[in-house]
């Protein structure tokens, strides 16, 4: 079976890994919201919440992924998991929801450094009126830079993860230190550290906190990027399963301290949730520092930052699409799978990819409250997409042939609550990111997360009886490849 050059190290896995989930400028971006459902509270505390709940995910896939490390990742195990009667409804029902959620991420990813640009524009020339059109031609002109980059020169500059590394770090070190230098005077201790705020007439505290999680929990979107990257890493079943805990261990440590920093920075937090730019960052940077040279500087250099994402997240969901096409899950599939014999990488696999990210795009042109309908979702399917074969490891009770041997991703009886935090994590998510964020509710602020899960789920239903009931037999996985 061809596969990938295997070019990635350790080194390369985390370093990717950390890229595509971005978790404190993502945060950063997308601050907004956060402060409207409990402020600093919710901030704060809700991100040592996301970092608890995501390190007993990130052992969760880290357990399976040092069993059977595949680019197929969620739905191989699925696959391997579940009763004989149902594998292949399971697995490809998962794989599906997966790959679904990895478009909508690349989506969510290619539009941030396009609002920051156009940002900036506006911010510099103040008369000059944000189009969403402006913001839509940048979106298709970084999702085909993304496609090309992957196509032409990624294999070839293996070390362009770990380039992305070093400047998010450097980054947001130079970020904080900046920030916390000159910003003067700060918050109070109690403003950081007890302030809860409601904005949105929910009266239990308990929802305004949960709603609150979304953008803390998109901080770490896309942590099952190193699973996908397995297929083009030496040795994976040891550097994947380190990329999921690192990643998560990093994004927590950088996240914590940045929003905390940004905390005491804020002077005016309407002033943030209603920046004329829509990047509540660049306000941050801005009140901090109370130079726009120094605040346009930071936000610049965040946009090539995340440029870095962008080549990552392609690469991701391209792996987990070429798999799927592998295994006869996708019409086209025979073309989709693949590798193009000069650049060996699935070329179509990104292109496929590409062309459902300007599709999604164009939906921007119409409506951004469209668009954020159709890329909000990614999370949940996400999350469903760990708990679906992490549910069937425990229904088979842990049994230790599904699990490494020995070393440390053997859980042991740890696992048991690394699990059930796992699922129970999609079952909240389901409840409190399906909800409306405030009240009462209109058509703009209307949640339609539900909708396009439906709708999701109907168009996976279709595929299945159009076509693949027919052609997908289940993952092509030789398990005697695989270390015990």
């Amino acid at each position: 079976m061809e596969t990938p050059i295997k070019k990635f190290g350790t080194l390369n896995i985390i370093a990717a890994a950390f890229n595509i989930c971005q978790a404190w400028a993502s945060i950063g971006a997308t601050f907004a919201l956060s402060i409207e459902h409990g402020g600093s509270t919710t901030i704060i505390y809700g991100s040592i919440v996301i970092f608890l709940v995501y390190s007993a995910i990130a052992l969760s896939l880290a357990e399976l992924a040092a069993r059977y490390p595949t680019a197929g990742g969620q739905y191989h195990w699925t696959a391997i998991l579940a009763p004989e009667p149902f594998k292949r409804q399971l697995s490809y029902t998962c794989g599906c929801i997966n790959n679904i959620g990895w478009i909508m991420l690349s989506a969510s990813v290619i539009i941030i450094p396009s609002q920051i640009v156009i940002g900036v524009i506006q911010f510099c020339h103040p008369l000059y009126t944000i189009k969403r059109w402006h913001i839509f031609l940048l979106y298709q002109v970084l999702n085909l830079a993304g496609l090309s980059y992957n196509v032409l020169a990624l294999q070839k500059a293996s070390w362009t993860h770990n380039i992305g590394f070093g400047l998010s770090l450097l980054l947001f070190l130079t970020a904080t230190i900046t920030c916390l230098a000159i910003s003067d005077p700060k918050q109070s201790a109690r403003n950081v550290w007890e302030s809860f705020t409601n904005s949105t007439d929910w009266k239990a505290p308990g929802v305004v906190f949960f709603t609150g999680l979304i953008n803390l929990n998109y901080g770490f979107a896309g942590l099952d990027g190193a699973i996908h990257l397995a297929e083009d890493c030496s040795r994976a079943e040891g550097a994947v399963p380190w990329a999921l805990v690192s990643a998560v261990l990093i994004s927590f440590v950088t996240t914590f301290v940045f929003i905390v920093a940004a905390l005491y920075c804020i002077k005016d937090f309407e002033a943030v949730v209603s920046t004329s730019t829509q990047i509540p960052l660049y306000e941050i940077w801005h009140q901090a520092t109370q130079s726009k040279i120094a605040a346009t500087i930071l936000i610049l250099f965040l946009a090539m930052v995340l440029m870095f994402t962008l080549i990552a997240v392609q690469q991701t969901a391209s792996r987990l699409t070429w798999a799927l096409a592998r295994d006869d899950a996708l019409v086209y599939s025979d073309k989709i799978k693949q590798l193009d014999k000069k650049f060996k990488v699935p070329i179509w696999a990104l292109v496929f990819n590409s062309v459902w990210g300007f599709v999604i795009g164009c939906v921007y042109l119409g409506s951004s409250t469209a668009f954020n309908a159709i890329v909000g979702p990614g999370l949940i399917l996400e999350q469903l997409s760990f708990a679906i074969p992490v549910t069937l490891l425990m229904w088979r009770n842990r049994d230790s042939k599904f699990r490494p041997k020995a070393g440390p991703f053997n859980l042991g009886t740890m696992g048991w609550l690394a699990n059930s935090v796992t699922v129970g994590w999609a079952v909240l998510e389901l409840i409190f990111y399906n909800m409306p964020t405030e009240l009462p509710v209109t058509s703009n602020n209307m949640n339609y997360t539900p909708a396009v899960l439906g709708g999701i789920g109907l168009f996976i239903l279709s595929n299945w009886f159009l076509y693949g009931k027919r052609h997908y037999k289940g993952p092509r996985v030789d398990l005697s490849h695989f270390p015990i």
